[in-house]
Parts: structure tokens; C-alpha cells; sequence
């Protein structure tokens, strides 16, 4: 059983990037912000018909959530939104590339968070694994010629954007182990299909009031968006899963490999060819990945 984290996190990876390529095609006609909450206007009501399967299942009826996991759950929620808006803000900088290897110190950040409000631990090897994939990726996102001409904000929202990301991880897990159910998969999605109602009311009523016309935008696009929500809820349902048996350092270190998954879509589907400096961070990437395993 508490290996199976590592299944969870795999899938997980694999179904966030095919999330990533059909939410990359959507930006095209609904921006950025239509784009990115189409995962919780679309992904929540799949994360609602999981937790009835799992229910039904298992017969556990709906579990009673202690007072302490609503700050979880919420501080998973806005931050997870609050992350994304960080980052979708670097991304408009023309330096955006290096951003991405700031954004992927979240491994590293989530370590110190799980230990800090968690209590998680946190051993010398893993450490070890954590910085050696975490430098894979840096090696990866960077490119040659490519500097920040003078401006530290996309290396600052980078930054924070990779620690609000670990943050909203840590306050998932929470949110998981507040339940203390006796069932984890039970817990992982109740605690999924609650995270995304919120965030899809939240958004929805942000665009409500701001953007009416993205509102609108994303219900003439309802074919593809309702796809691209179901890989959305499918992978987030395996990191929950993954977050209620191990670590958020662990799963977040582990789900680098979505690197690797994401570079096999770009050389298969756009034929471009892997460099040198590219293969070394996915050798590093492995590596560290190997180690990661090893050290549990």
C-alpha cells in the first residue's frame, strides 16, 4: 500500500500534461484566465460523480469534516489560484522560459512546508534527490542567450508562484488527514471534490463581476473544456490520492517527471529534437527520481 504513491503520482503526471496541451489549445479562444478555470468549472462536477463511485464502492456514507479542515482545504483552494494567476503573470514577461525552473523550486519549497505545518519528514537522502531532479528541471528551462535583462520580477513570481503551488499541496494534504478516515481514497476525494467546488464558485464569481464576456466565451466552448475538466479532475484525483499516503515533498519531487512526459509530446508530436544540455536534465531528472524511491 504505501507504495502505491508512486502509481498515483505517475498517472497523475501523465494526466496533468495531457490536461496542459488541450488547456494550451483552449488559451487561443478564452485567454489565459478562461482557459486555466476551465479545470474547476468543468472538473468539479467529475470530481462530484467520483466521489459518489467511491462511495458507493466502498459504502462509506459522506465523511464529517472536523472545524480544522476547512482552513485546510481553503488555504489549498486559494492558493492553488493564487499560484496559477502568479504564474500565467510570469509567463507574459518575454523572459517566461527561465521563470519555469523557478516555478519548479515547488519540490523544494514543499519540502519545508510539509515539514514546517505537517511535520513531515524529511531525510538527508531525500534532500538529496529533491535538489538533484530540482537542478534537472533548472538545466531543462534554461536557455542559451536567455537572460532577465535587468528585472527580477519573473524570477520573484516564479518564486512565490512555486511556493504557493507547494503551499496549496500542503494544505490539500491537510485537509486529507484532518478527515482521519479510515478509508484514504474516501478522504483523498472528499477532500477533491470540496477543494474544486470552491474554486470553481470563486472563479466564477470573480469573472461574474470583472469578465462577463469569458463567462460566455467558455459556454460556447463547452465540448472541449468539458474533456480537458475530466483529465483536469482525473489527474488531480490521483495527486490526491498520492497526498493522503506520502509526503507532499515526496509526490511533488516525484511529479518533475512531467518534464519528461512533457518533452516525449513535444519531440513525438512537433519533431524537435532533444539537445544535449536537455538530455543531461533528464538524466538528472532520473536520477533524481531513482534516489527519491530508493531513500523511502
Amino acid at each position: 500500500m504505501s507504495w502505491l504513491w508512486v502509481v498515483f503520482t505517475l498517472l497523475a503526471a501523465a494526466g496533468q500534461t495531457a490536461r496542459n496541451a488541450m488547456q494550451r489549445e483552449l488559451t487561443a479562444t478564452l485567454g489565459t484566465v478562461g482557459a486555466t478555470h476551465v479545470r474547476f468549472l468543468f472538473g468539479f462536477p467529475f470530481a462530484i460523480v467520483f466521489l459518489a463511485g467511491v462511495l458507493t464502492a466502498t459504502g462509506y456514507g459522506l465523511p464529517a469534516p472536523p472545524a480544522v479542515f476547512w482552513p485546510w482545504v481553503l488555504l489549498g483552494a486559494l492558493a492553488q489560484i493564487l499560484a496559477t494567476a502568479l504564474m500565467l503573470a510570469a509567463m507574459n514577461d518575454r523572459s517566461f522560459v527561465v521563470t519555469i525552473a523557478y516555478i519548479k523550486t515547488e519540490a523544494v519549497q514543499a519540502a519545508v512546508f510539509g515539514l514546517l505545518f505537517l511535520g513531515d519528514e524529511v531525510t538527508l537522502l531525500m534532500l538529496a534527490a529533491i535538489a538533484v531532479a530540482t537542478i534537472g528541471v533548472v538545466l531543462m528551462s534554461f536557455r542559451p542567450g536567455l537572460a532577465v535583462q535587468g528585472s527580477f520580477k519573473p524570477t520573484l513570481l516564479g518564486l512565490v508562484s512555486g511556493g504557493m503551488f507547494a503551499l496549496s499541496a500542503t494544505g490539500y494534504r491537510g485537509a486529507i488527514l484532518s478527515l482521519d478516515h479510515a478509508n484514504f481514497v474516501v478522504a483523498a476525494t472528499y477532500s477533491l471534490a470540496v477543494g474544486l467546488v470552491l474554486q470553481a464558485a470563486l472563479l466564477t464569481l470573480y469573472l461574474a463581476c470583472l469578465q462577463r464576456g469569458v463567462l460566455l466565451a467558455i459556454a460556447r466552448a463547452w465540448r472541449p473544456s468539458l474533456f480537458a475538466g475530466f483529465m483536469g479532475a482525473t489527474a488531480s484525483q490521483f495527486w490526491f490520492l498520492a497526498f493522503a499516503l506520502t509526503s507532499v515533498a515526496n509526490v511533488r519531487t516525484l511529479a518533475l517527471v512531467e518534464v519528461l512526459f512533457a518533452q516525449a509530446v513535444s519531440s513525438a508530436i512537433f519533431k524537435q529534437r532533444t539537445t544535449g544540455r536537455e538530455a543531461a536534465g533528464m538524466a538528472l531528472i532520473v536520477a533524481g527520481v531513482i534516489l527519491l524511491i530508493w531513500a523511502q
